[in-house]
């Protein structure tokens, strides 16, 4: 059950009465898991495409694993791109907390409950903020290392695909064209490319680590909200 008195707002703490909330609606979860799924794959895939796989002697059909390794990796991408303009679109047509990923963190309200989440991240604190949604740091996270690095992603990586489809592509006239000479060459595209890759893979093993954390030490839910949608409290439970 949950509590009528809670606000909606990620930086307000959780009574003592709430022991479940619903925050997460089924277009934000399925979207989290394909586009985990998506990132796992682009990355494995990402990886070899940067280091290939030796070449094999013989006759190339019977031999075309970096073929199908360059096919994931594009499928992967146009998994990502499209969940993410159908992440934008739930934002608007969602409820509060499927807005809350594109919300830029710059209040005070929201400076001081970073640095108290930056604190207790370094057991500086004896108890975390219990919020209904992301928390302060959380939200910063994921405004700044995902948001924005996952759009470095797609924007470079159709630029690098416009390269193959070739000029008159609608791939190479909107990014090619100008992501390209941005960067000064296609190698730096490259080179920035799988930068950003190890910057997500950074992210994710963060955002994984503080996930678990929290669900162990913060006595709320972190891992089982994104499968249900509700958030549990459970400091009113032995």
């Amino acid at each position: 059950m949950s509590d009528s008195s809670i606000s909606t707002d990620m930086s307000h703490e959780i009574t003592k009465h709430t022991e479940a909330v619903y925050v997460y609606e089924a277009p934000v979860r399925i979207w989290h898991w394909v586009n985990a799924l998506a990132i796992t794959v682009l990355c494995v895939t990402g990886y070899f495409i940067g280091a290939p796989l030796p070449t094999m002697p013989g006759d190339p059909s019977s031999s075309y694993l970096m073929g199908y390794i360059r096919f994931a990796h594009f499928a992967s991408g146009y998994v990502l791109a499209v969940g993410m303009i159908g992440r934008i679109y739930w934002a608007f047509v969602g409820n509060h907390h499927a807005k809350q990923l594109f919300i830029p963190p710059i209040t005070k309200e929201h400076i001081k409950g970073m640095i108290h989440e930056a604190r207790w991240y370094a057991f500086m604190e004896k108890e975390s903020v219990k919020c209904v949604g992301h928390n302060p740091l959380a939200q910063a996270a994921m405004f700044t290392m995902f948001v924005f690095g996952t759009f470095f992603m797609i924007i470079t990586g159709f630029a690098l695909y416009g390269e193959g489809a070739g000029m008159g592509s609608w791939q190479y006239e909107y990014f090619s064209a100008w992501v390209i000479p941005m960067f000064g060459a296609s190698q730096d595209v490259h080179t920035f490319h799988h930068l950003g890759m190890w910057f997500l893979i950074i992210f994710i093993i963060a955002h994984v680590y503080a996930s678990i954390r929290e669900d162990i030490m913060s006595r709320q839910s972190m891992v089982s909200t994104m499968i249900s949608g509700w958030r549990m409290f459970k400091d009113n439970r032995p």
